[in-house]
């Protein structure tokens, strides 16, 4: 599955105390931005300008970088004295180096790191400042538009109407960019208000121009044209609802041909609005936080974890297929988490001392601070807490998620988009209370989490899949449909012979939608808001 670019990053770069190796005059640095595609091989993604004569260059080049959530985006940042026209580096001096992730740079937004030697030693007293911007025109048009006295196009009944909005390329041609919906035999429509962005609608140039045609739709495709009028964002900008900005829908065919023609119909404007929406980059350099939890089945279908059968086996090399999607997940999540503190439970164990069956253990069996230290205090956790605990039954998820969702409604209580919360579900299965699951999930939608479950094994994931929404609404027991769809359920075998990451890009693509879903829905602001600088 090819990953999909969330989003562009503009990043500023800034050295301090940079070490000096020109005699008689400063050092004259230039910065290379390096990426890292897998292992240990480099490549150049560009270089900055060389500043002269400065221990403390801004440089004035940004750097491009395309930004994608679901990976961990590893960066070098090399800082070198050029004292000669080749491009070749090796030849330069080599004043210091910084090594970090993407993810670190935008949930920090400005990075002040010091710079290292190739031996890791400082050097000196040299620092360097990343800055992230995205580069972005957030800005959404809201219309609200209605037409009176539309041409009858239908031999029995009325027109059906609906409006398409055009913008013009750069060589002259007319792209479709919005359609409403048609409205039943009607010459007087009123349609839905709808948004759509600056740039889809005019390239955000409030004087481009924009065309609209109104069509009597019919459902064999052959739609009649009533008319047509263009108008730029300027215009369309000045409605309100007091006074409305009309135009005539002008139908040439019906002008050319009759001399008393006047026109079409009427189409009025009258709501025409600009707001800003913020990204998922504004929510997280805006300080928003994720938070990770993780849930763990130990249920007896997975097999009894001393036989290498079993899905709990721990191969001569420590790992099994819960581990690999606890480290292919966190591994992503925790650049975007300040504490790096993640609650860790087990289900369906009987766990010591009196081995009762618990739904809901912290892996630590701590349950006033269930936190790991990290993705490794996680793995460190699940490894020490296998030989102590029985595999029981059975696969309850309802518990998990309503200890999740505790946490995500006081979030709600805050006035800001300050947190959201991910629970990872790690399972065999099948499951057994799958209607107070359903139910949870349907509460939980109201609520800034998601759920990502992996299955593992061979079994039947069908429950799982029928929990994913994309298929439609998941309702509760009752009935009640969830507001929005939160769960994202992958196989693990469909990544078996994968590349490490993309488990972990296959199960985030839909989070950073997710999180703005929720926060615009709520009208949500980040707790300090980059939308209005």
């Amino acid at each position: 599955m090819a990953a999909q670019c969330v989003t562009k990053v503009e990043l500023t770069i800034s050295c301090t105390n940079l070490l000096d190796k020109d005699v008689g005059s400063k050092s004259d640095p230039l910065c290379v931005l390096l990426q890292n595609t897998s292992g240990q091989q480099w490549y150049e993604v560009d270089r900055t300008e060389r500043v002269k004569n400065s221990l403390n260059p801004k440089f004035a080049k940004k750097f491009l970088i395309d930004y994608y959530f679901e990976l961990v985006q590893k960066l070098k940042f090399g800082i070198f004295d050029i004292d000669n026209k080749t491009f070749d580096l090796n030849d330069d001096d080599f004043l210091g180096e910084f090594e970090c992730t993407l993810g670190q740079i935008v949930s920090s937004r400005t990075l002040t790191k010091p710079l290292v030697l190739k031996n890791g030693k400082p050097a000196g007293r040299a620092s360097i400042t990343i800055t992230a911007e995205e580069v972005k025109d957030n800005r959404v048009v809201v219309l609200e538009v209605e037409a009176r006295k539309l041409d009858n196009k239908d031999f029995f009944g009325k027109s059906d109407p609906y409006l398409e909005f055009h913008k013009q390329t750069g060589d002259g041609n007319w792209v479709m960019v919005h359609r409403t919906e048609v409205i039943k035999n009607n010459l007087n429509p009123v349609w839905r208000p709808f948004k759509i962005s600056l740039n889809s609608l005019c390239y955000s140039d409030m004087d481009k121009s924009i065309k609209v045609e109104c069509y009597d739709y019919d459902s064999d495709g052959s739609h009649d044209l009533i008319g047509s009028f263009q108008t730029t964002m300027s215009k369309l900008k000045e409605a309100s609802r007091s006074s409305p900005v009309e135009f005539e829908c002008i139908n040439e065919k019906k002008r050319q041909k009759k001399k008393t023609y006047k026109n079409s119909g009427i189409v009025s404007v009258k709501h025409c609005e600009i707001i800003v929406e913020c990204t998922f980059l504004d929510y997280i350099m805006g300080g928003c936080q994720l938070n990770f939890t993780v849930g763990i089945d130990f249920t007896g279908s997975n097999g009894d974890p001393r036989s290498p059968d079993s899905l709990h086996y721990l191969s001569p090399n420590g790992v099994n297929e819960y581990l690999t999607a606890i480290w292919s997940v966190g591994l992503v999540i925790q650049d975007y988490d300040t504490d790096k503190m993640f609650p860790a439970f087990g289900f369906g164990a009987q766990i010591p001392p009196s081995f009762q069956v618990s739904h809901e253990f912290p892996l630590n069996f701590n349950p006033s601070n269930p936190f790991c230290n990290g993705v490794q205090g996680i793995v460190d956790a699940y490894r020490a807490c296998l030989p102590q605990v029985r595999l029981y039954g059975p696969t309850n998820f309802s518990p998990i998620i309503n200890h999740v969702a505790r946490f995500a409604a006081a979030a709600t209580q805050q006035q800001t988009a300050s947190q959201y919360f991910i629970l990872l579900i790690i399972t065999d299965g099948v499951i057994t209370d799958l209607d107070q699951t359903r139910t949870a999930i349907v509460n939980a939608s109201k609520l800034p989490m998601s759920i990502i479950i992996v299955g593992v094994g061979g079994a039947d994931f069908d429950a799982m899949e029928f929990l994913d929404g994309d298929d439609g609404v998941l309702r509760s027991s009752s009935g009640e449909p969830a507001v929005r769809d939160i769960v994202q359920f992958v196989p693990f075998r469909k990544f078996q012979n994968s590349p490490k990451e993309a488990l972990a890009q296959c199960v985030l693509a839909e989070v950073p939608q997710q999180v703005v879903n929720y926060f615009s829905t709520y009208k949500l602001q980040p707790p300090k808001n980059p939308a209005s600088k």
